[in-house]
């Protein structure tokens, strides 16, 4: 972690050790990236890492649309390790290769699946306006419903969260890995 000390294992308090197993145990497996950075406030941690276990394998929407609210959140942030993680599991739910390198570059993208058109609308909407029209609402809401649209933007807010975290820390991406935002400001 290129701006904070990194804590060892050893060097844990009883508390961050408790939020470090947590994490450890559960689907995620391991505790890295942001949520490393976020054991230096283990109640913090405690509570980010709750909620980011709903909103990553938690809520109705299909890991396809939820990978693609994530992966639009990444690209808006620049944020390298969250697009190296998730970018993977989005082209193994089913993404398109070619949609999601639009994104990262920053380009218009679209989509071929209406429920993709009406996530990535939403999500991208929401981030670059700060607002989400009508008509971009209603799609929404007839492609996922209203509680996928309520929990769509508690995964942009969420990974929101740790983008900015990745940014402000610069979390870098694992060694020998590419950072896929080199261009970043």
């Amino acid at each position: 972690m290129a701006r904070l000390t990194e804590i060892s294992s050893s060097q844990l308090s009883p508390e961050q050790r408790k939020v470090h197993d947590a994490i450890a145990s559960g689907p995620r497996g391991r505790v890295e990236g942001p949520l490393k950075v976020w054991l230096t406030s283990h109640e913090l941690a405690e509570k980010a890492q709750q909620l980011g276990a709903f909103c990553r394998y938690g809520t109705s929407l299909p890991l396809r649309l939820s990978e693609l609210a994530i992966l639009v959140t990444g690209a808006y942030w620049k944020a390298g390790f969250e697009w190296h993680v998730h970018a993977p599991i989005g082209l193994k739910a089913g993404l398109d290769p070619d949609a999601l390198e639009k994104i990262r570059k920053g380009e218009g993208v679209t989509f071929s699946k209406p429920d993709e058109a009406a996530v990535y609308d939403f999500s991208h909407e929401l981030l670059h306006q700060r607002r989400v029209t009508n008509e971009t609402y209603v799609r929404a809401r007839l492609q996922i419903g209203e509680r996928g649209c309520v929990e769509l933007v508690g995964i942009l807010g969420y990974y929101a969260l740790i983008s900015m975290t990745i940014v402000a820390f610069e979390v870098p991406v694992p060694p020998g890995s590419v950072e896929p935002f080199s261009g970043r400001p």
